[in-house]
């Protein structure tokens, strides 16, 4: 199940840019596909991919929403960031796919404000390692709270209807927190 947490705040006092957050793919297709990934970039300024989540979202992989997260490339605010294989990414390879493994590998390698990762499996790897974690729903919380969203419930919907998948838990509990 994903929760609803919200992000750290934007940087530290005194930074001109707030350090970035790291995706997965999961909530990054699902973000281009019901066309809110601009979400991201006006909440959190800049995001990093490692390069199995690049992989996974490259225009070229014909998946849906893979055209907007390579406009979101091409303007520069998603970067792709090489991971160093040490021994912490050889660790986490033999728990979560490959993808998951290098983002939480990325977090733990620079600063980096939170990963976006929506997996049960993986969220409970990265906190087991001290990740800070959003969610896709977490996101949408913000955005309602920043006045980037009239409504969560659509967006929902609208993720739903492409596949994927929120528990009704986690819906309600957003629902309720959105006062809608």
């Amino acid at each position: 199940m994903m929760s609803a947490a919200q992000p750290p705040e934007r940087g530290e006092p005194g930074q001109d840019t707030p350090p970035p957050f790291v995706a997965d793919a999961g909530p990054l297709i699902a973000l281009a596909r019901v066309e809110r990934l601009l979400l991201l970039r006006r909440l959190f300024v800049n995001g990093l991919n490692p390069p199995a989540v690049h992989r996974e979202c490259r225009t070229e992989s014909g998946r849906p929403g893979a055209n907007r997260i390579g406009q979101a490339l091409s303007a520069g605010w998603l970067r792709v960031a090489p991971v160093l294989e040490d021994g912490r990414l050889a660790d986490l390879l033999r728990i979560v796919d490959d993808g998951e493994a290098e983002a939480m590998a990325l977090c733990l390698q620079q600063p980096t404000r939170f990963l976006l990762i929506d997996d049960e499996k993986g969220r409970k790897v990265a906190r087991r390692v001290g990740i800070p974690l959003v969610g896709v729903a977490g996101v949408l919380l913000v955005a309602k709270s920043k006045g980037l969203l009239p409504t969560v419930s659509p967006v929902l919907a609208d993720l739903n209807g492409v596949g994927y998948r929120l528990s009704r838990r986690l819906i309600d509990g957003v629902r309720r927190r959105a006062n809608e």
